[in-house]
C-alpha cells in the first residue's frame, strides 16, 4: 500500500500556536518535506523544528521568488517527484505548511500533482489574516457582515474599486506594495481606520496604525481595515 501525503499547517509563525494534531504528526514523521526560499532557510522547517525527530528524511523543495511561475512550478514537479516515490514505499510524508495549506499556500500545487495517486490528508492551520486580527485586537466580522481578502500585488484601480465596495478588509502581501495601498486608501479616506501588522506572532511583531507604518513593509504583513467605529457592538 502507498503512504499517506499529510500538507500539516504551522500557523503564522509562533510554536505555540501548531495544533495538536499537527505537532503528533510531525513528531510521529520519518519523512519531512518543506519549502525553501532558493537553497536558503526554511521558514516553515524553522516553525516545527523542536518536533521533527533527530534521523527522520527532510525533502527540501528549493523554490525560486521571481515574477515568472515556471521555475517555481519546476520546483513543485521534482518536489512532487520525490515525495512521490516515498509514497510509493509505503512511507507516509509529513509537508509543512506555513499558515494553513489551503489559504494561499503552496501545498496546493503539491495536492494538484500527487493527489489523483495518493491519499493526501490535509491538516488546517491559524492563517495570517486571524492571526494578525488577534495581534491588533480587531475584531473582523459579526453578523452579516462581509470579510474581503484582498492580494496586495492588485492593481492600484482594482485595488481601489473592490475596497470601495467592502466593509472589512484583509489585504496580504503588502511588502513592496505598500506605497501603492497607501495611496489607495488615502484616496479612500480610510486610512485613519486601517491597522498595519508586520510578521504576526513572532518576536519582531509590528502593530500599528496604518499612519505610523513604516516606508518599506516585509512581505510577511497584513493591513487589516474596518469600516465604521465598533462594528461588531
Amino acid at each position: 500500500m502507498s503512504g499517506t501525503l499529510f500538507g500539516v499547517g504551522l500557523g503564522p509563525g509562533d510554536p505555540d500556536l501548531i495544533t495538536r494534531k499537527a505537532a503528533r504528526l510531525i513528531e510521529e514523521a520519518d519523512v519531512i518535506a518543506y519549502p525553501t526560499l532558493a537553497g536558503g532557510d526554511s521558514f516553515a522547517r524553522s516553525i516545527a523544528a523542536d518536533l521533527i525527530k533527530i534521523g527522520a528524511r527532510e525533502i527540501r523543495m528549493d523554490v525560486p521568488m521571481t515574477t515568472d511561475r515556471a521555475p517555481a512550478q519546476a520546483a513543485y514537479d521534482i518536489g512532487a517527484a520525490e515525495i512521490g516515490e516515498v509514497l510509493k514505499s509505503g512511507q507516509n510524508v509529513v509537508c509543512l505548511c506555513e499558515g494553513d495549506p489551503f489559504f494561499y499556500g503552496s501545498f496546493m500545487y503539491l495536492y494538484a500533482r500527487l493527489t489523483p495517486d495518493f491519499d493526501v490528508q490535509i491538516i488546517p492551520g491559524v492563517t495570517s489574516v486571524t492571526a494578525c486580527a488577534a495581534q491588533a485586537q480587531m475584531p473582523l466580522a459579526a453578523r452579516n457582515e462581509r470579510l474581503t481578502i484582498l492580494p496586495g500585488p492588485l492593481p492600484e484601480a482594482e485595488l481601489k474599486t473592490r475596497i470601495e465596495g467592502a466593509e472589512s478588509v484583509a489585504i496580504m502581501k503588502v511588502g513592496r506594495h505598500l506605497p501603492k495601498i497607501r495611496s489607495v486608501l488615502d484616496q479612500l479616506n480610510l486610512t485613519d481606520q486601517a491597522m498595519y501588522i508586520e510578521r504576526a506572532s513572532l518576536p519582531e511583531e509590528v502593530v500599528l496604525p496604518l499612519a505610523q507604518a513604516p516606508e518599506k513593509a516585509p512581505y510577511f504583513s497584513m493591513i487589516l481595515l474596518t469600516k465604521g467605529a465598533d462594528p461588531w457592538l
